[in-house]
């Protein structure tokens, strides 16, 4: 069984949620005054802080009345702008991203070199969809919709130095814990780095 997500067939129980409306300004405004808090003690001690997109990809403007700001590419992009620094940046969830992309296929590596070329990728998690924005599903990392060998490529052109890692996984009735499901994504993801690593 695999998660998925369709808009087009959600039916949440109120329009709004408890915290009401909040528009990208006021969301802008509550995520720097994090910033400013946070990013100084980080530098201090050399942390790095990377924060995960909005999941699920839902419309630009937002879902329920809460605007995503960190649910579109510009939005990230303006995310990490507004503290610079070498340790504020992102947890770079490919999947996320593919899901608030209209066609992940191409336009998730744009997305990999703008945040890999910056220094702003601190870890990736490194999983596949088939859809885009609104309609997607889950699953392995050979099913999906990107192309895993050329995203690797991308990661070592690029000069990504961190951890690429298994996120959700497809869930199967004789493996309740997803153990298996990891264990194959684990494996993929090593077979790559071993064939890219032997090519180099």
């Amino acid at each position: 069984m695999n998660h998925y997500w369709k808009l087009a067939d959600t039916r949440p129980a109120t329009p709004l949620t408890r915290a009401g409306r909040v528009d990208a300004d006021a969301f802008g405004e509550r995520i720097t005054y994090f910033l400013d808090r946070v990013i100084p003690v980080a530098n201090e001690f050399k942390i790095r802080m990377a924060c995960h997109p909005q999941d699920p990809g839902v419309p630009p403007e937002g879902y329920q009345g809460v605007n995503r700001v960190l649910g579109t590419i510009d939005g990230l992009k303006r995310f990490i702008s507004i503290r610079e620094s070498e340790y504020h940046g992102l947890n770079f969830c490919q999947g996320t991203i593919s899901e608030n992309l209209q066609n992940p296929a191409t336009e998730i590596f744009d997305a990999i070199r703008y945040f890999g070329t910056r220094k702003k990728i601190f870890n990736v998690h490194f999983r596949n969809i088939r859809g885009g924005r609104d309609n997607f599903v889950e699953v392995f990392p050979d099913e999906g919709d990107v192309d895993f060998v050329k995203a690797i490529k991308l990661y070592k052109e690029i000069g990504y130095p961190y951890m690429l890692m298994p996120d959700h996984v497809p869930l199967a009735e004789a493996d309740p814990g997803s153990l298996q499901s990891f264990a194959f994504c684990y494996g993929y993801i090593r077979g790559l780095l071993q064939s890219l690593n032997s090519t180099a």
